[in-house]
């Protein structure tokens, strides 16, 4: 492709389509994070392993079965038509595929994919050079897609239902606008923000996806796959268990799998089992329900040193010795899930679970 010189929102860009999107790609995504054994989010250890156990078919993913059904449906039909699949939102929380299943959904349709995040989009030119270096068919898939720019989103617009893109050639009184043809493509937008995503964009994708949480039986399948392409000797229940402490997501039960596979080619004897897991588990501090160290302490704060009383953020907080956004944020939502954390007007407050779950005596008060 030849270099070409666009002037978008009154910033200038000198650039060959190709380089530029290679060197936007390259851009990392990733926000740094409570460093975690349960945390959801994709880390710098879990790069390689994450790729390597990703399923590159539908028949191979595991899990989401209604999702599956109806992708496998829209996707042999467009192939039938020789046509190109709507665009596709995927949301839900973090850790549940949304990734893995773009990348299904381009080998499926025999489709190249290319890759990036909203927050790597700094400027309606990067998008431009990502769009214009696409070829018919292709897929695109933008992680975290309600963190883009709003310039960018407004260029994004016409791509999307037009397959054009409008831009300005040179500066100056020798500026003109130009409209150029974009070939046909599909944007795969995954968030765990949907509120998030405005209403314009959010109505030009044409199907809509939301990944639930796993069952323990489908991560259970999913981490005796992981441990047949690791090279793991695993029992049943030895995959349940770590099933059990997966917090319902699949690149925490691929984590696990790892730590737990280190543990007994150390202290067991290379096969994992049920006590085993139990065991590995428990030692790097994550107990029955998937809490780690932190998320106990946050347990005991409330029981214990508290009494069982309603606590403000910040109190909490401070006693943590956390930040509070990190705590509400990182640490209180999978507490809520389980039952064991409830925030009242008065403040954050245990429940009876979390005193079963710390084998205390609930105060009749609760």
């Amino acid at each position: 492709m030849n270099e070409y010189e666009v002037e978008i929102e009154g910033l200038v860009y000198h650039a060959e389509a190709e380089s530029a999107a290679e060197g936007l790609l390259g851009k990392g995504s990733h926000e740094a994070k409570p460093s975690r054994a349960v945390t959801p989010t994709l880390t710098e250890d879990d790069l390689a392993l994450d790729r390597s156990l990703r399923p590159k078919r539908l028949a191979e993913y595991l899990g989401q079965t209604k999702v599956k059904e109806a992708l496998s449906i829209l996707i042999e039909a467009v192939k039938q038509r020789n046509d190109v699949i709507d665009h596709i939102l995927l949301s839900g929380p973090p850790g549940l595929g949304k990734t893995t299943l773009a990348t299904v959904v381009a080998s499926e349709l025999g489709s190249k994919i290319k890759t990036t995040s909203g927050p790597a989009i700094e400027r309606t030119g990067d998008l431009a050079a990502i769009l214009t270096n696409l070829e018919e068919g292709d897929v695109l898939f933008i992680d975290e897609i309600h963190r883009l720019n709003r310039m960018v989103e407004e260029v994004l617009y016409p791509a999307l239902e037009d397959y054009a893109l409008d831009i300005v050639v040179g500066k100056g009184p020798a500026a003109r606008s130009i409209r150029l043809d974009l070939p046909r493509f599909t944007l795969i937008g995954a968030t765990t923000r949907t509120g998030l995503l405005t209403g314009p964009l959010r109505d030009r994708f044409g199907i809509a996806f939301r990944l639930d949480y796993y069952s323990f039986e489908e991560l259970a399948s999913i981490i005796r796959r992981s441990a047949l392409i690791l090279d793991v000797a695993i029992e049943p229940q030895g995959a349940l268990e770590i099933a059990r402490r997966s917090r319902g997501t699949p690149r925490l039960a691929n984590r696990l799998l790892k730590r737990v596979r280190d543990w007994v080619q150390v202290r067991g004897d290379g096969r994992i089992n049920e006590d085993a897991a139990a065991q590995a588990l428990s030692f790097f501090e994550v107990d029955s329900l998937g809490l780690d160290a932190t998320d106990n302490r946050i347990l005991q704060l409330l029981t214990v040193q508290f009494s069982g009383r309603p606590v403000g953020l910040s109190t909490l907080a401070s006693a943590l010795s956390e930040d509070p956004e990190t705590l509400e944020d990182v640490y209180e939502p999978y507490l809520m899930q389980q039952g064991l954390l409830v925030r009242t007007p008065k403040g954050r407050q245990a429940t009876r679970r979390t005193y079963e779950h710390l084998g205390m005596v609930a105060p009749e008060t609760i």
